[in-house]
């Protein structure tokens, strides 16, 4: 990796996308594998004024492990130490980065039931301190490429080949050449998302209907006084943050419980280290009750039974066909790219900041307006070139917003 890029993306990825503020703590989350990045990033978060920069150190290999060898009492255990550091992350709020770098298929071969049930029940032993934390602090996913993922996206070349590609890849997506500034380019790229969204708000659609070639047919509710957003969002006290690094989607979250129809997945879910290929998902009354998958079919009917929340929509989310994600043509085998080159659906927890008035309202009280509360927040990608989006407003106007994939807006 060329050390001008990869300082230009750790630069990024504090000053853009987790925004450090001086003073503040730092967790950036990453493998093994990426510990020259995590590097320069932890240098770029101390130059920005962090007070300090903690490392969470992931490596698949020994989750894997995890998973094999101890029991589903153990695995779904979290010491007093462990819910301490929750209390701490509440009280201090620090930045938070997250690097992707999994092999999609690391965990394959794992007890599906036995990971997603310990999942679950750790989530719901810091569930208290995340709704507390909601739109408080400053977060980021990023992705640097490691060999197993570059492999499984380039099947054709030499490992350092296919590591060398997706970096460009990656590096493309992020905005980051050998002569650009990234920083403005974001800047930018975050003001085009703006007249967009505001478009979509000022319709105040009652719901949305989907259609495709492949077999969708889905209609979902929206929220009375909901927003669209995309690009950067704002921490309750004013700070600028990019969660997503790329991103090229406008999103919102509907109303639980009203939705009806059939969606078609149009690309593989990469989820918790095994793919689920080729699958389509029932709602009823705003529910799943039922699913398929030519591979990982079991997988996706633990996912969707994580909690009582799992089986409700918490997204959608609008990406044209036309997009530099979708124009670049490459199957990347993880969400954070995959989403953002084609339309998606979430299954599990909505977003707060999806409500106009959301300033004002605690966590519950956005439950009780419509957003949807899970363990879970899983995006699944529906868009092609066939896919057309109609919104309908309250006085029963129809309004096409994609056609055969793309705005039309």
């Amino acid at each position: 990796m060329n050390k001008k890029l990869l300082k230009k993306y750790a630069q990024l990825a504090v000053k853009v996308g987790a925004n450090v503020e001086k003073d503040q703590g730092v967790i950036i989350r990453g493998a093994v594998e990426q510990s020259e990045f995590i590097k320069e990033i932890t240098l770029e978060a101390y130059k920005a004024g962090a007070k300090w920069v903690e490392v969470e150190w992931e490596y698949q290999e020994i989750e894997k492990l995890h998973l094999q060898y101890q029991s589903l009492e153990q695995l779904s255990t979290m010491e007093n130490w462990q819910l301490e550091k929750h209390k701490m992350l509440l009280k201090e709020l620090p930045a938070m980065i997250y690097i992707i770098s999994e092999d999609p298929d690391g965990l394959a071969g794992v007890d599906q039931e036995k990971m997603q049930k310990s999942f679950a029940a750790k989530r719901k032993l810091v569930k208290e301190y995340h709704d507390a934390m909601e739109n408080k602090y400053q977060w980021s996913i990023i992705a640097a490429p490691s060999k197993a993922w570059a492999k499984k996206v380039f099947p054709h070349c030499s490992s350092a080949v296919a590591e060398k590609q997706l970096w460009d890849a990656i590096l493309k997506t992020v905005h980051i050449t050998a002569d650009n500034d990234p920083i403005e380019a974001w800047k930018q790229h975050n003001e085009n998302f703006k007249s967009k969204c505001q478009i979509l708000t000022d319709y105040d659609f009652e719901y949305l209907h989907y259609t495709s070639d492949l077999g969708t047919d889905f209609k979902s509710w929206l929220i009375p006084q909901g927003q669209w957003l995309g690009g950067a969002e704002t921490t309750l006290n004013g700070v600028i943050f990019n969660p997503n690094m790329p991103t090229e989607e406008i999103f919102t979250t509907p109303m639980k419980g009203k939705a009806e129809g059939v969606l078609v997945a149009t690309k593989p879910l990469s989820y918790q280290g095994q793919l689920i290929e080729n699958f389509s998902v029932t709602f009823k009354n705003g529910k799943v009750v039922d699913c398929e998958a030519k591979s990982g079919e079991k997988m996706l009917k633990e996912m969707i039974a994580t909690d009582e929340g799992s089986c409700y929509l918490g997204e959608l989310a609008l990406v044209p066909q036309d997009s530099p994600i979708a124009n670049g043509n490459i199957l990347f085998y993880e969400t954070l790219f995959d989403e953002n080159a084609s339309c998606h659906v979430a299954l599990g927890r909505g977003f707060s900041m999806a409500l106009l008035d959301y300033q004002d309202l605690n966590w519950e009280e956005t439950v009780a307006k419509g957003i949807n509360d899970s363990l879970i927040h899983v995006d699944f990608m529906i868009g092609d070139d066939t896919l057309n989006i109609a919104g309908y407003t309250k006085d029963g106007k129809k309004v096409p917003i994609f056609t055969r994939g793309n705005w039309c807006l």
